[in-house]
């Protein structure tokens, strides 16, 4: 029994989480928040955008302002670490606002302020992303992985749970409004991509019998039971700072966020003098974007150290801008020819998409204990070119459209903590590879979101699946180059090492030699 258990599980890992469990899932838990938050709006889009009566081409823009204050709070988010109470007070109020969020969307009658709550929960998510993240590299430096990909996992389980929330509150044509036939329903949204909703809704209002009665979305139940599902997480945050005697005031003399987390550099380093001449280091670098700018220690290193910064950015640029327009438009995709989907019917891709995601994680986490990141990397990047290849090619069968689903959501998952895990170690973790990372992955996600969602408005919805190509493949090339680079890198590390060796070597020799002859003219004089 105990050699299945060690199998599986590093003891020293286990001693690790036992001593920060609390800061750990707390940080668990206000990704959940962000997970519940991110895949809301696939499903329900066109809910939404019958509440705003607008096109399908202006929601996109509630994607990009989402994204946009996401990229805008993940790079400023490290400046709320500098202590415990900051951070954990940044974590509280951003965790409660996508409670309150989620309570005042029903209330968005047009598209504007729909886009402005989102752009609000946008900057709340960006924050969670970066304290987190920033948080367990730090606390578990090269054991980091195996933690990052249950953060994430949390993550898949929160965007699991809100697709499934709004699933039942779906209208049954998008807007609610429509009773016609599956022919006029597939005219509608044929038409619904060129042209404005209202036209749209006259047009097919004009072959309905006048009897026809409309029938009233009720989508904004879902917004209001997942408000009340998030609240738990704001309450842990308090919890924290309860027991972190940071309630009800902030004293001045509050310990650096980092301070909190010497076990697993201790157990790294060996001793404390090394552990305090790191942490300063690091402190100047994982934070936000600008501080890391400013850090003089960057001006004597290679330029591979900088490409690997860039290349790293890109992949989870294409990657995560993947997952985000996968999440987004596959709904819309289901729906329109040449799927035509029923809407429950496809109201449940996004499910899946997210529990494949969530399985996905799960599945990393003992796997990132007998495989490097750079292994499952490459697997997993080249598994997603494949099924959405596949997906393009078998275009208008619904089986494969769900099949292929659940394998991108796999193959997508555990490439973001993969690549910041493998990125850090690379750089040995100097670098401001956390800040950049989450930054590139959400301005990815917010890019992509407009570019692909304005392709589809003038295209059409086989567009989805060429752009899903065309990016996964860029990613891939993109993450080749990382590769090549990692290596030039590494030799320059080497080369510097074996220089400083030789340097250290004939001073050793002259001391030796200076003090042989100390002894000889002692011996002498005696």
């Amino acid at each position: 029994m105990f050699t299945v258990h060690k199998m599986f599980v590093d003891e020293r890992i286990v001693t690790l989480f036992k001593k920060n469990a609390h800061h750990t899932l707390t940080y668990w838990s206000v990704f959940f928040s962000f997970g519940l938050c991110i895949a809301f709006l696939g499903p329900t889009v066109l809910d939404l955008q019958c509440q705003t009566q607008s096109t399908l081409s202006q929601i996109t823009w509630v994607f990009f302002a989402q994204q946009f204050c996401l990229l805008i709070g993940s790079s400023v988010g490290g400046v709320f670490k500098r202590t415990l109470c900051s951070a954990l007070s940044a974590l509280f109020m951003s965790a409660l606002t996508i409670s309150v969020i989620f309570a005042i969307i029903p209330l968005c009658n047009n598209v504007l302020l729909l886009a402005i709550s989102m752009a609000v929960s946008g900057l709340a998510m960006g924050i969670i992303d970066t304290i987190a993240n920033i948080q367990l590299v730090t606390i578990y430096q090269k054991d980091s992985a195996v933690f990052l990909q249950a953060l994430h996992f949390f993550i898949g389980f929160g965007a699991l749970v809100s697709p499934l929330i709004a699933d039942p509150f779906l209208s049954e044509t998008g807007c609610g409004n429509h009773t016609g036939n599956g022919t006029e329903i597939v005219h509608h949204f044929r038409n619904m991509l060129r042209n404005s909703l209202i036209a749209e809704h006259n047009i097919t209002q004009s072959h309905l019998p006048h009897g026809g009665e409309e029938d009233e979305s009720i989508v904004h139940y879902a917004f209001w039971i997942m408000a009340v599902i998030n609240l738990p997480v704001p309450i842990a945050v308090l919890f924290l700072m309860y027991r972190e005697h940071l309630i009800p005031f902030c004293p001045s003399s509050t310990p650096r966020l980092l301070d909190k987390d010497e076990l697993a550099m201790e157990s790294q380093q060996g001793a404390k003098g090394p552990v305090m001449e790191q942490r300063k280091h690091e402190a100047g670098g994982h934070g936000d974007i600008f501080s890391c700018c400013q850090n003089d220690n960057l001006h004597d290193l290679p330029v591979s150290f900088f490409i690997i910064h860039v290349l790293g950015g890109m992949v989870l640029f294409m990657t995560d801008g993947i997952v985000g327009t996968y999440a987004g438009f596959v709904y819309t995709y289901a729906v329109t020819p040449p799927m035509s989907l029923p809407h429950k019917t496809a109201g449940y891709l996004a499910s899946i998409f997210w529990a494949a995601i969530t399985a996905g994680r799960l599945l990393s986490i003992p796997l990132s204990y007998h495989f490097q990141p750079v292994g499952l990397l490459l697997f997993n990047m080249a598994g997603a070119i494949v099924t959405v290849s596949m997906l393009l090619i078998f275009y208008t069968s619904s089986i494969i459209l769900f099949v292929g689903t659940c394998l991108c959501g796999l193959f997508l998952s555990s490439i973001f903590p993969c690549m910041l895990a493998y990125t850090e170690d690379v750089l040995e973790y100097r670098g401001c590879a956390t800040t950049v990372l989450v930054t590139s992955a959400g301005m990815g996600e917010m890019v992509m979101q407009v570019l692909v969602g304005s392709i589809i408005q003038t295209e059409g919805s086989y567009s989805f699946l060429l752009c899903g190509v065309t990016i996964a493949c860029m990613g891939f090339i993109l993450f080749i180059g990382l590769l090549l680079i990692q290596r030039m890198h590494r030799n320059y590390l080497t080369g510097e090492s074996r220089k400083s060796a030789m340097v250290e070597e004939p001073a050793t020799e002259l001391n030796g030699s200076a003090n042989t002859e100390k002894k000889t003219e002692e011996e002498e004089g005696s």
